[in-house]
């Protein structure tokens, strides 16, 4: 079946929806999500939204805190905008019904997180997310005009084919819906906002969903892909053998939080930052690593035992809820907590309006490289990011639907399957999947070297060579499709981390301690040969 749209949207968080929000004032919109249209990394973020409200902050301090956290590798303008604009959008939230914490006098409760100078995190408890999920999906349903696919797996960007020459333009791209059928969507333009690709790591705090399938097929379809070897592990997820990714907010250790020892309960931060907790993530990250190394513990403690049960429970009940329903009270014992990877801040080359290097090809949200974050995300930016490029896309996208007339459909073929049959061997799927977590946690993790990006690369070489013929040869299926898609990324990563000699933000090696302006204060943009 084909689909025709104005705007073709992947992805249904913060960024997508915020898109499509705008964008239904210029035409038709489809917005497709890979399960339910809620199942996502926005409704998953516990911490909040950073945004200059307070007298006694201003631009030019977040300014400076983004680009500090980033390692100087952020490029000034996009971090200038986004700490400008992101005010206006936050009101824009408010006005959809999203509903944050106030004090008595009704301003924002403005909190604080690791690298923030000022409190300027605007927050709903500590699902921030999933209020802004809320928010925007009912804001969506009240248009009228925007139509959800859930369950749409998409597998491919569709290229012009009667480009004479160069990069075709994006036409859309094939979907497989949970019917097992493949249909072809079309779009005047096509929006990439699928999040990060927190799955290729053995742990990550990330939902199943986030396999990286944008970035994937962008580069795939031509795109320029940057900075991939900045991936940031959050320092503080829940440590307990029947947990599965959940996060430990940043938050906490803004608000006084102790990381300690496990078998000492010494406190250990001040060996490796000035600023102990409120350090920025990579380097709290490190620093949990090297104590986890150094003393055989198979977690640290985040203390949070002195700040009391009644604060807590009002302040973080979503997180003390659920560290109860793990036996773990944390108002009277240590949380014990890892790092894990988290979140993308390399992705598809954007400019200050999310086009990418492919004509038609937009990308938004953590899927896009803005040049934002650099070579470390700020906390509480993400969120931000997403509101501010997914309103900003729209008013080049919306001039590309007037421009562009329908799409010939003799230019684009149906799905051909080929000869592809039912597959007998699944388990080659759960196996490569297994084997590409792990050697990507082991070997391209929190601390690298050269030896262990070229074992990487090696085994990824013959993975990928492997995924590839099963692609061809059986039917295609939601597991193949994100295995090829995670097998791609991790594939990025490396070649980032391999080619940048030097230790900056989130990249760190054994090799190259230490940082190098004179040489790579640059990007790390990888580009798929025609």
């Amino acid at each position: 079946m084909v689909r025709e749209f104005d705007f073709l949207v992947l992805g249904g968080g913060v960024a997508g929806l915020t898109f499509a929000l705008e964008a239904s004032k210029n035409g038709r919109v489809a917005v497709l999500t890979k399960r339910s249209r809620s199942e996502g990394n926005t409704v998953y973020a516990q911490g909040g939204i950073a945004a200059v409200l307070s007298p006694e902050d201003s631009f030019e301090k977040h300014f400076e805190d983004t680009m500090i956290a980033g390692a100087g590798l952020n490029k000034r303008e996009v971090v200038d905008i986004t700490v400008r604009e992101g005010p206006e959008r936050l009101k824009d939230l408010v006005a959809f019904g999203a509903d944050f914490n106030r004090r008595e006098n009704g301003e924002f409760d403005l909190t604080r997180e690791g690298g923030h100078s000022k409190r300027r995190i605007v927050h709903s408890g500590d699902i921030t997310g999933r209020e802004v999920q809320r928010a925007l999906l009912a804001a969506c349903d009240e248009t009228g005009k925007i139509q959800f696919f859930e369950d749409s797996t998409a597998i491919d960007l569709i290229l012009d084919p009667s480009a004479p020459r160069g990069q075709g333009r994006c036409l859309g791209v094939y979907v497989l819906r949970d019917d097992g059928s493949i249909d072809t969507f079309l779009g005047k333009v096509t929006v990439l906002a699928t999040g990060g690709a927190g799955k290729v790591y053995l742990y990550t705090s990330n939902p199943d969903v986030a396999t990286g399938d944008g970035v994937a097929m962008a580069y795939r379809a031509g795109a320029k892909i940057a900075n991939m070897e900045f991936y940031q592990f959050h320092p503080t997820c829940l440590f307990h053998p029947d947990a599965k990714n959940f996060l430990i907010s940043e938050a906490l250790r803004g608000e006084g939080g102790r990381l300690r020892v496990k078998s000492t309960g010494e406190r250990f931060m001040k060996r490796y930052d000035d600023r102990q907790e409120l350090a920025p993530r990579d380097i709290v990250a490190r620093a949990i690593d090297s104590e986890i190394k150094r003393t055989g513990d198979e977690c640290v403690h985040l203390d949070m035992t002195h700040l009391g049960k009644s604060y807590l429970v009002e302040r973080f009940p979503n997180i003390y809820a659920t560290c109860r329903e793990f036996g773990i009270d944390m108002a009277v014992q240590p949380i014990p907590v890892v790092p894990a990877a988290h979140f993308m801040c390399g992705g598809v080359v954007t400019d200050t309006f999310g086009r990418t290097s492919v004509p038609g090809l937009f990308a938004i949200g953590e899927v896009s490289c803005t040049g934002l974050h650099g070579a470390n995300r700020l906390a509480s930016n993400s969120l931000l990011e997403g509101l501010v490029f997914g309103h900003r896309a729209v008013k080049v996208c919306a001039d590309e639907v007037k421009a562009q007339g329908p799409v010939a459909r003799g230019v684009v073929r149906d799905w051909d399957p080929g000869h592809a049959v039912t597959s007998d061997e699944r388990v080659v799927v759960s196996q490569n999947w297994e084997e590409i977590r792990r050697l990507m946690w082991n070997f391209v993790g929190i601390v690298r070297t050269g030896k262990r990006l070229a074992r990487a690369r090696r085994r990824l070489d013959m993975l990928r060579e492997e995924i590839r013929q099963y692609y061809w040869d059986y039917q295609v299926t939601r597991d193949v499709v994100e295995l090829r898609n995670i097998a791609d990324v991790a594939h990025l990563i490396v070649e980032c981390a391999t080619r940048r000699k030097e230790s900056r933000g989130l990249h760190y090696t054994l090799d190259y301690p230490n940082a190098d302006d004179h040489n790579w204060l640059v990007d790390t943009v990888v580009q798929r040969e025609p």
